[in-house]
């Protein structure tokens, strides 16, 4: 019996490195799925019918969150694990679930809050939170911001300090524009500059930005009067942001290219047929950065019935600042604007609050 038992603990042992991960399985499974993504946008690039286009399998960015959040959920108060549970956080945040009466939610809350307990527990004087900063703005959610505010006052690195303060003027924005609210982001945004402005964040720096940010408090503020679009739809024909003056408009950026579309589009519908906005004047325009013909092929299926600009190349997106997809803005019927944030229940409450003013 007590063979058995040694014999038993040996097994154990061995087995227990390999449950664990690792630094080089989590490497694997980004560069897997960023190389997938390549080909993937190679072979669209490639093919030359809506046919052929629709036959290219699409890699999930689900999966491959699934796949990241298995090496390291076990892992994640080790210093290795701050990256990949950075590039895990990016990928899962714009994902959404519809449940049955319609209502949006984050696929993965509950993962990417036992992320941000970790960061909070185990992580917040690290030299190494910079992409997790951004991470946690990618989450934007209220234990995210607690988080960035603890490390921009308690880390010792000024980069990393000053990268959190980026992060709270990003996602403080969505607190509305009362004055504290305001004095707050600008004195992040002041911090960043002073202590961070050189610091690399994939393709772009802090000091671009907090330009961005500071471009967004005067332009795209709760209470600013929106940009007007003007564009084309997927027929190439003209259409303006102004031609619905008068309504109430939910405008929802957003494309096929990460996933969750089917989930987004069951969304609008049920938000169409709801009795709260249903022979109102309201109502959803999109902005799709997909290839026009996706586009025209989703509303010859009938899967979308409502107006949508087609800008495949992001520059209307640009003018409203988008950087992750699905965005909404909740604009009053001068274009006001009364929200910024996910697609979902606050969009959809706000919009009925609008209307009811």
């Amino acid at each position: 019996m007590r063979m058995r038992s040694m014999i038993l603990v040996s097994l154990l042992a061995l087995l227990s490195p390999a449950l664990a991960g690792s630094p080089q399985q989590a490497a694997s499974v980004r560069t897997a799925y960023e190389k997938s993504m390549e080909a993937y946008g190679l072979k669209l690039k490639l093919a030359k019918t809506t046919e052929d286009r629709e036959a290219i399998e699409r890699p999930s960015p689900k999966e491959a969150a699934g796949r990241m959040w298995t090496v390291i959920r076990g892992d994640l108060a080790q210093e290795w694990a701050i990256e990949p549970a950075a590039w895990f956080m990016r990928l899962a945040a714009p994902l959404i679930e519809v449940d049955e009466v319609g209502v949006a939610k984050p696929l993965f809350r509950d993962e990417i809050a036992t992320v941000e307990a970790a960061v909070a527990q185990n992580h917040v004087k690290s030299p190494n939170l910079a992409p997790m900063c951004m991470a946690l703005v990618a989450a934007g959610d209220q234990q995210a911001l607690n988080l960035l505010r603890r490390i921009q006052k308690e880390n010792p690195d000024k980069k990393v300090a000053g990268t959190a303060a980026l992060g709270v003027a990003m996602v403080a924005k969505g607190l509305g524009d009362e004055g504290h609210v305001m004095r707050e982001r600008l004195t992040m945004l002041r911090r960043a500059i002073i202590d961070a402005a050189d610091v690399k964040l994939d393709q772009t720096t802090v000091a671009k930005l907090a330009d961005e940010e500071l471009y967004i408090i005067m332009n795209l503020s709760k209470g600013t009067k929106a940009p007007d679009l003007d564009g084309v739809d997927s027929g190439g024909r003209p259409m303006k942001l102004s031609d619905f003056e008068g309504k109430v408009v939910m405008l929802v950026f957003w494309n096929t290219k990460l996933g969750g579309e089917s989930e987004l589009l069951k969304w609008v519908s049920a938000l169409r047929r709801d009795a709260r906005f249903k022979d109102q004047p309201f109502e959803v325009v999109g902005v799709n950065s997909d290839p026009r013909e996706t586009l025209r092929q989703m509303q010859a299926e009938g899967r979308v019935d409502w107006p949508n600009f087609s800008d495949p190349n992001n520059e209307l997106g640009k003018v409203y600042r988008v950087g992750s997809w699905p965005l909404a803005y909740v604009l009053g019927g001068e274009r006001t604007i009364h929200y910024v944030g996910a697609v979902g229940t606050f969009a959809e409450v706000t919009a009925d609050a609008v209307l009811n003013e």
